[in-house]
This record gives structure tokens, C-alpha cells and sequence, in this order.
């Protein structure tokens, strides 16, 4: 009886969860019901897969419109239908256009023009799967109208999108975002109808008493659809079955190149790696992942022949055949790695491969999958939601009600007295919390990517953001739900500096001999890699770089790959949560405490001491010490993850958990504890493979960085940094020997460059410099030389503010005059020429010579200008102050002021905000102090709320220096912001002459 319904996947129109709908149809005695969003398929599946839980047949449609005008619902009669419906739907979206008066002459799929829509038309003649949709509205007018001859294509069209008033007024509301409009003045033909509820089943068949052929057209139109897709855990692959024509193929293939890859990765072939080899082969070739591998290989040979670097992790870094096709650099014999973390006869889904390649490559890439894969539209991006947040709730529904933007700030920030707001502010708050957690609108996966074997609009339609790729319009766990598992390409800028530092240091340097880089064994054994480690000398090195890894790093003494591989897992934070972030560091560097642990959990994890450190380590715990299968095993790692979580498998295996635990004589305190740490890491740990993964690219990074230092720090800036920002990094490569200047007319670049020890600041870090000048500037350049400001200016037309940047930057410096003579000259010239930047001046214009005063600039002006125009100076920032240190304590004096107190400036570089477990703001800080040396400190709630962080600057900081590790750090008691000097580019009272331009103690970054 029900044709039409909307869930909140019509979006920014619909107010009811798919679920929703389902129980309202089971409440009503429904036998078939039907799904039909405007313009979308979000829901479809996840609607097809619950419905038998409520005893629905269910049946797929779309509600196609134009804007909010509806011109037809079609409703699938199968797959196939579903099929045509979703191509239909996704020419239309791709291509922005209209959707026709009348729809295609489906095979598969039964089209209702709705009533009013056909008096419009005109239309009196239909195809077979054509009907007639007639509303409540419609039944008095159907009495005079022609089409009530029609008796065989009459069917009851009522629209269901409300449950109730809320509802309406929440509809409302989201037209009125939707259209950008105010409330007061949406229209209704932007709104549906106060009647668009669910009915009960007998107020209809009273409504229709006099047209009984309606009812039965309507039923009967019903049992003439259904559609099924396979959800249970026995489901089959949906991925595409074969890359080489077919199945035996592809697996002669598979092994073919296992074959190859064998004595390029190991010098000598064991049994042990045969026998892993063959183990893992047998497995891949009866689960049906074969074309999974030589999807990924056929990717990294892409790439590798473009000579785009990559990193493959995962948990398919387990996995030896994906060592031997170079999908990954990592070995699981010299691991040993878990097999079964990746794959095994309970886990239906293939393994997880993420490759990184850099930002730049990644589009590259994907353009070459849809190419390859995507020709008979196999391929699409995986889609995902953007849900309303509250915050951002309240500001759209803030501007819907007219409110001013102070009061709207007020309401989203939660600045507010609840007894003193007024109606219209309590409203928007109200349905801001009725549209939290809501879908939004539709985006894109950060990474996953459907090769499926059916065409793709099989599953879903797809719309095309500005990527450009199709994209599906559901997310990962509908798509694992049908079968369909996402390959994972990926952007990541650690690779991008990897590749262009090695590209800077062949121009640099040319006659060095770099070693492979993609080989990164030999570094692993490389004492000065190791000892940089040691020392957390890591700036700028992938994921060994952030203030909470230098701590790590010197807390473990890390000195060799294996314990940084589970650094990279330790870090996470919910090892941390659970305590075995604490636990490791103390058995590994006490063998006495490795007593400790529990006996099963020693012989489980013997190479961590017994502690969850690794991913697999809950699928070890579990199966071994639990008793679990390793299906249930990976339910639960899954569930820990947060994908599971609230199903009722999670729970099931929860429990059976406890239960055999209990029933092999573990004490509850025991098990508990077990449970405690497994649910409060799990979801945050990595793979031991994914951790190998990063491992390599920290090694690949830690090599450029120890031996060719200042041309790794340029690909670091280059590549948009890493945890912290540009200055941070000239500070790095100017303690490693480099001078650092300005942007320079003679020498710069777009990006940043160097030449021998000399590096120069790009254009593209002069705040407010156009990107058409820079480039103007660079290709004007490349023709000739500038010889002079003058010269400049007839071949580079600019406006004077353009000019006034590159002036007070100081970028014309290889001329002999000053800044201040500059600026004169060129506001002469400006002011007596009309300057066109778009167009050559035809005739040259001198500027004649006037005798000018001598001019006086000093560091502190120069500072100030690089403060405004680069956010940074490139002179010692302890000039900047206004009264010099009191104390010339340095963080190289800690180790003689162990539980002492101590004075010390800082310059704040980064700042990390934490709560503790009562709620409360903590903070650790990170500095440099005089001599441009690591400060960490740390913020306790008392002194973080009694003295807080004032911004960017430099800090007075008193406090007492405590070793934990052998890691020394500072926690604050107390702190306070020091006053910058005044600018004296604007001090009448500023004395140029009283001030010492050399031998004054802050000489480090001039």
C-alpha cells in the first residue's frame, strides 16, 4: 500500500532512519514495503538487509525530482531493475542535468507518474510498466478526469515522510538550509505536506472505498517486485574474479611472480619461508583473494613505472606474497609475523592493504585504476556521510531564524545562560539536537576505492564530486555488508619528501652515489641512524617526529629497527590508555619485571614481554588464551575497532569470552584485567606488518636526514612539513650548518631551494603575494637577470603593494641600496606611471636620480617585517624581547637540577592539549630554549588553569626538572608570557643608532 517512502537519506528533506521505517511498516501490519529517496540510494542496501528482522518484503525505488519537484517514482521489480534505475539516476547526477517529463522505457523497473504531474503533461497513453499514482489530494478530482478510465493502471501513491508535527517542522528546517533560505520565506513548493504521515491500512482502503480496483492494482503492483542481495557471513566475494581472463590465470600468475619474487627479496630460500609461501597460497586461492593480489601488484607496477614511490601497510603487511610482489617492504620471516592477523578460513574479508604514494602521485594513480578497472563502470570511490554535528546544527539553523552572528556564536559555542535565552534561541537548539548525528550530505572515503565484478550501479547509483571519479553513495560497512572490499590509495607527504630529497640532493650534490632507498635493510644496521634514534635527533623524519615519540624514543632507548616497530605501535594512544604503554618500557628495560607477566600471555607474545602491543595481539589472546575461534577472534578485533561494536555478534563472543576463561579456572580478576586492556587499546593499535610499514619509511626518512640533513629539511618544507610548522624546520637545518635567507629576486623559487649550504625561502611563503606574480617573476627571470629594482619594474609590472612585499622582505637585496631607498624609488615610479600588470610598457620610463639620505635599518625592523609577511623571523626570536633573560639556564643544565627548581626562557613551539581522567585540562608543551635546544614540559591541571598559554612567544617557566627513563622534563609550577619589544618600525622613540648590531648574545638565526 505504501509506494513511496523517504528516509533521512533524501537528504536535507527526509526525517526518518531506514530502521525507523521498518518498524513503523511492521507496526502497521506491512507485508512488502517500499524505499524511495529523492535522488539517492544511500539507504537501499542497509534497507534490504534489515527488512527480514521485521518480516518486510522489501522492494527499492527512486523518488526522482527536479529541485523538490517530483516527476515520477520508479520502483525496481529486481536487481536488474535496481540496475537501470541507478544508471538512469547517475547519468543525471554526473552530468547535472534535469531529469526528463517522462522517464525511459525501463524492462525491469515499474515507473508511477504521479497525478497532478500527468494533468500537467497531458499524457492519456502508457506503456505496461507505466501507472498512474493517485493521492489522498487526488481522489475528488480523479472523478472528472479522463485517467479514471484507466482502472487497470491506477495505483495509490501516498507520500510517507513525516511521523509527526516534530518531524514536519524538522523537514522545514532542513529546506530551508538546503535552499539557503530564511525560514519565513521558504516556499511551499520547497516543502512536502503536514499529510505526508503513515496512514493506518484501513483509513486508506476507506479513503478509496468508492475505487476498490485502486487497492488491488496497488497490491498487486507490490508482489511484483522483490530484489535480494546476499548479507550472510557465507556471502560471496563481490570484488572483480579475474585480472587475466580467469580464475586458474590468474592464480598461475600469482605464483609466477611469487616464483620471481623469491631471490629478489632473500638471499637464501628456507624452508621456512617455502613452507610459509605455499601456507598462504593454498589459503589465498580458497578464499577467492587471488584477484585481490594481482589487483594491488598490477597498481605498485603502475607506479613503479612512473617512478612513484609507495608504502604498502596494513594488516596485508603480513603477508609474505605481498613481501614477493613489492606490494609491501616488509619481511614476515624476519618478523614473524602473525599469519592469521591477515587471513584465515573464518575471515570472509580479504586482507587490508593501504598504500600510501605521495599527495602529488595518488591522483595519478587513481586515475590509472578507473582507467584499467573502470571501463565498463566497475570502478567507483567509496562514498561516506557527513553527519550535522551540533555545532554546526546550531549555526545553520542560527541563520535560518535570522539570528545576528554574535548570537549565533554565542549559541554554537555554548556561551550561555540557558534561563536567559528567548524562544527563537531555545528552538534552534532544540532541533539542533534533533539533527545531531543526522546525515548531512554525501562525500568521499578518505581512501577506499570498488573494483567490483558486477557493474557498479549493481549496488548502488553514484554522483560525482569534484574528484571527478563515480563515487557510490554508501559507506565501507554497506559495502562489506553486500561483499565489496575497498582497496585503500592513499595521500601521504613522507613519501613526497623521501622522493624529492632525493631529487635535491642529485642537483645539490651531484656527485654523490645515493644507495636504493627502497632497500632499506641496510640501514636498519647503520650505527649513526641508530645512534640519531637514540638521541630522538628525528625532526622531520616520518612518525618518529612529534614532542610524545622523542620522549618514547629516549625512554626505550631506541636503537634498532624491531623495538622501533613497536614504538610505532606503542605510541598509540590507546596503548597508552590501557597501561602498557608504561608496562613495556618497564620489562624492557628490566628483565627482573618480565617476571611478572602472565605465564599464557609470555609464551602468546614472548618478543613484548607478554604486553598487547600489536593488533594480532587480541586475535592471539583471544584464540590462545580464550579459547576463542579465530572467527570469533577477529569479530572481536573487529568490534574493538569500532566497526562492530554495537552488533550482536560483539556481544555473543563478549561473553563466550568470559565464559571460557571462567571455566578454565581463570579468576574474574584476572580475565577482567585481560578484557580491560584488549577493549581499551584495541580499536588504536596497528598490525605488527602496518607498524614494519612505517618502520621502513621512518628508516628511509632517518637516513636522508642523518647524512644529507639540509637538503631533506628543504624536501620537508617543500612537501607542506609535518607535526610542526616551516619555522621549525629552518631552525633544524640551520643547527645542521645551514644559512637560511629570505626570498630573494635573484635566487628564489616558488618553493623553497638550496645551493651547498645556502638555502632560500621560496615566494610561496610571502603572505599576501600572488601566485600569478611569482610565477610571472620566475619566468621573466629565466629570460635575463634583473640588474635592478628599475630593471624589475619594466619587465615585471606589479602593483605597488605587490612591490611593497617584495621590498620590505628585503628579496632586492643583490642591489647596493636600502630597503627605505627601494621603497622610495618604486612609489616614485608608481606614482608617475600607470602601471598595467597585465601588459609590457612599451616605452621605458627612467626615474630620475635623487640624492636620498643615508638610511639606517637595523635586525629588530628587518625581524618585524619577516613577522608580518613570513609569520616567522628568520633572526633569533630572544631579540624580539623587551628585556633581556634573567636567567642563562639551558635545558642542557636539567641533568644537574633533577628534582630541583629552575628558571628557563622558552620558546613555544608546539603545545598538546589533554584531559586527565576527572575531566580536567592538562597541557605538555614544547620548547626551545636559548640556544635553540628541546624543552618538554609538562602542564598539571592546577597550573595549567592558574597560569595558561598566551599564544605564540616566549615564555618565562618555572618549574622542576623530573627523569622518568632517563627522559628529563620539566613540570611547570609556574609561567608567564614575556612582553615583545615595541615595533620600531612605528616607535617615534626607537633609536636606530643605540643599537648594537653585533656582538648582542642572540646570534643564532641571522
Amino acid at each position: 500500500m505504501f509506494l513511496n517512502n523517504h528516509s533521512y537519506y533524501s537528504l536535507r528533506y527526509g526525517t526518518i532512519s531506514e530502521i525507523e521505517l521498518l518498524q513503523m511498516a511492521q507496526e502497521n501490519n506491512c507485508i512488502h514495503f517500499s524505499l524511495t529517496d529523492i535522488n539517492n540510494t544511500s539507504a537501499c542496501l542497509n534497507f534490504i538487509r534489515k527488512a527480514p528482522e521485521y518480516n518486510i518484503t522489501p522492494i527499492i525505488g527512486i523518488d526522482f525530482r527536479n529541485n523538490a519537484q517530483q516527476k515520477y517514482v520508479c520502483l525496481a521489480q529486481n536487481n536488474d531493475g535496481f540496475l537501470e534505475l541507478n544508471r538512469f539516476l547517475s547519468e543525471h547526477l554526473h552530468q547535472k542535468k534535469a531529469f526528463p517529463e517522462t522517464a525511459p522505457s525501463f524492462k525491469h523497473s515499474i515507473v508511477i507518474y504521479p497525478f497532478e504531474q500527468l494533468l500537467t503533461l497531458e499524457k492519456s497513453s502508457f506503456l505496461a510498466h507505466e501507472y498512474i499514482g493517485v493521492g489522498l489530494a487526488d481522489i475528488n478530482k480523479l472523478h472528472f478526469s479522463k485517467l479514471s478510465e484507466l482502472t487497470d493502471k491506477l495505483v495509490l501513491l501516498h507520500t510517507l515522510t513525516f511521523r509527526n508535527k516534530r518531524d514536519f517542522n524538522t523537514h522545514r528546517l532542513l529546506r530551508a538550509i538546503d535552499t539557503n533560505m530564511l525560514l519565513s520565506k521558504l516556499p511551499e513548493e520547497q516543502q512536502g505536506k503536514p499529510t505526508d504521515i503513515m496512514h493506518p491500512m484501513a483509513t486508506l482502503e476507506k479513503a478509496f472505498e468508492n475505487y476498490p480496483h485502486i487497492i488491488a492494482n496497488t497490491k498487486r503492483l507490490l508482489t511484483q517486485c522483490s530484489i535480494a542481495f546476499d548479507f550472510s557471513k557465507k556471502r560471496k566475494n563481490q570484488n572483480l574474479k579475474s585480472v587475466f581472463g580467469t580464475a586458474e590465470k590468474d592464480y598461475k600468475k600469482l605464483v609466477q611472480l611469487c616464483e620471481l619474487g623469491l631471490p629478489m627479496r632473500y638471499d637464501v630460500i628456507t624452508n621456512t619461508i617455502k613452507k610459509r609461501l605455499d601456507k598462504e597460497l593454498t589459503l589465498i586461492k580458497k578464499q577467492q583473494f587471488v584477484s585481490f593480489f594481482l589487483i594491488n601488484w598490477k597498481i605498485i607496477q603502475y607506479a613503479k613505472s612512473k617512478d612513484y614511490y609507495h608504502v604498502g601497510r596494513g594488516s596485508g603487511a603480513n603477508s609474505i606474497v605481498a613481501y614477493l610482489l613489492e606490494i609491501t617492504n616488509v619481511d614476515p620471516i624476519e618478523l614473524d609475523l602473525y599469519f592469521e592477523r591477515f587471513m584465515n578460513l573464518y575471515r570472509s574479508s580479504p586482507p587490508d592493504f593501504d598504500i600510501d604514494f605521495s599527495t602529488w602521485d595518488r591522483e595519478d594513480v587513481t586515475s590509472f585504476i578507473f582507467k584499467t578497472f573502470g571501463t565498463n563502470s566497475q570502478a567507483a570511490l567509496l562514498g561516506s556521510y557527513v553527519t550535522f554535528k551540533h555545532s554546526g546544527a546550531v549555526r545553520e539553523l542560527g541563520k535560518v531564524f535570522g539570528l545576528p552572528k554574535y548570537e549565533i556564536d554565542k549559541l554554537s559555542d555554548g556561551k550561555y545562560l540557558s534561563d536567559q535565552l528567548d524562544d527563537i534561541a531555545k528552538l534552534v537548539l532544540r532541533y539542533a539536537s534533533y539533527l545531531n548525528g543526522r546525515p548531512n550530505y554525501l562525500s568521499i572515503h578518505a581512501a577506499g576505492i570498488l573494483i567490483s565484478e558486477k557493474p557498479i550501479h549493481y549496488f548502488s547509483a553514484t554522483h560525482l564530486p569534484p574528484k571527478g571519479f563515480p563515487t557510490v553513495q554508501f559507506d565501507m560497512h554497506i559495502a562489506e555488508d553486500v561483499g565489496l572490499y575497498k582497496f585503500d590509495i592513499l595521500g601521504q607527504r613522507g613519501l613526497g619528501k623521501i622522493k624529492d630529497a632525493i631529487g635535491i640532493i642529485r642537483e645539490n650534490q651531484p656527485n654523490v652515489t645515493l644507495p636504493n632507498i627502497h632497500n632499506a635493510k641496510p640501514f636498519f644496521k647503520d650505527p649513526n641512524i641508530n645512534a640519531m634514534i637514540a638521541r630522538a635527533e628525528c625532526i622531520g623524519c616520518f612518525y618518529v617526529e612529534s614532542p610524545a615519540m622523542r620522549m618514547l624514543l629516549k625512554k626505550l632507548s631506541v636503537s634498532d629497527y624491531l623495538t622501533l616497530v613497536a614504538a610505532s605501535s606503542i605510541i598509540r594512544p590507546g596503548v597508552a590508555k590501557s597501561g602498557m604503554m608504561r608496562e613495556y618500557i618497564l620489562r624492557h628495560k628490566d628483565p627482573e619485571r618480565r617476571k611478572q607477566a602472565h605465564p599464557v600471555l609470555w609464551s602468546i607474545m614472548p618478543d613484548t614481554y607478554g604486553v598487547m602491543v600489536y593488533q594480532e595481539d587480541v586475535i592471539k589472546v583471544a584464540h590462545h588464551y580464550a579459547g576463542l575461534s579465530l572467527g570469533e577472534a577477529d569479530v572481536l578485533r573487529r568490534g574493538m575497532s569500532g566497526k562492530y561494536r554495537s552488533r550482536a555478534e560483539f556481544q555473543a563472543v563478549k561473553e563466550k569470552f568470559i565464559a571460557n576463561c571462567r571455566e578454565k579456572g581463570e579468576t574474574d580478576e584476572v580475565l577482567f584485567e585481560v578484557w580491560r586492556q584488549i577493549e581499551s587499546f584495541a580499536g588504536y593499535a596497528f598490525a605488527k606488518g602496518h607498524s614494519a610499514s612505517y618502520a621502513v619509511e621512518s628508516y628511509q626518512s632517518l637516513f636522508l636526514k642523518c647524512y644529507y640533513p639540509l637538503e631533506y629539511m628543504v624536501a620537508t618544507i617543500n612537501n607542506g612539513g609535518g607535526f610542526y610548522r616551516v619555522e621549525t624546520y629552518l631552525h633544524e637545518a640551520k643547527m645542521k650548518g645551514a644559512t637560511i635567507h629570505a626570498p630573494c629576486i635573484a635566487n628564489s623559487a616558488i618553493e623553497t631551494t638550496i645551493k651547498g649550504k645556502d638555502i632560500y625561502l621560496g615566494f610561496q611563503h610571502l603572505h599576501g603575494l600572488e601566485k600569478r606574480n611569482i610565477i610571472k617573476i620566475i619566468n621573466t627571470r629565466a629570460q635575463a637577470p634583473f640588474n635592478s629594482l628599475e630593471d624589475f619594474m619594466e619587465r615585471v609590472p606589479l602593483s605597488i603593494e605587490q612591490l611593497d612585499i617584495l621590498i620590505r622582505v628585503n628579496a632586492f637585496r643583490f642591489s647596493t641600496k636600502d630597503k627605505r631607498s627601494l621603497l622610495w624609488e618604486a612609489h616614485y615610479k608608481c606614482n608617475h606611471t600607470a602601471i598595467n600588470e597585465l601588459q609590457q610598457q612599451l616605452f621605458r620610463v627612467h626615474i630620475k636620480n635623487f640624492s636620498l639620505p643615508q638610511f639606517s635599518i637595523t635586525d629588530l625592523e628587518n625581524a618585524f617585517d619577516q613577522l608580518e609577511l613570513l609569520h616567522f623571523t628568520l633572526y633569533h626570536p630572544f631579540m624580539l624581547l623587551q628585556e633581556l633573560p634573567t636567567s642563562t639556564l639551558l635545558c642542557t643544565d636539567f641533568t644537574s637540577y633533577i628534582n630541583k627548581v629552575l628558571v628557563i626562557y622558552g620558546y613555544l613551539v608546539t603545545l598538546k592539549t589533554t584531559r586527565t581522567s576527572k575531566g580536567d585540562n592538562m597541557y605538555f608543551g614544547t620548547f626551545l630554549d636559548q640556544k635553540g635546544h628541546w624543552i618538554d614540559t609538562v602542564h598539571f591541571p592546577p597550573v595549567a588553569k592558574k597560569h595558561p598559554f598566551r599564544g605564540k612567544g616566549i615564555y618565562r617557566i618555572t618549574g622542576k626538572v623530573v627523569s622518568e627513563f632517563n627522559f628529563l622534563s620539566l613540570e611547570v609550577i609556574k609561567q608567564e608570557r614575556m612582553p615583545y619589544t615595541s615595533d620600531p618600525r612605528f616607535d617615534a622613540t626607537y633609536n636606530r643608532k643605540a643599537i648594537p648590531e653585533k656582538g648582542k648574545p642572540f646570534g643564532l638565526l641571522k
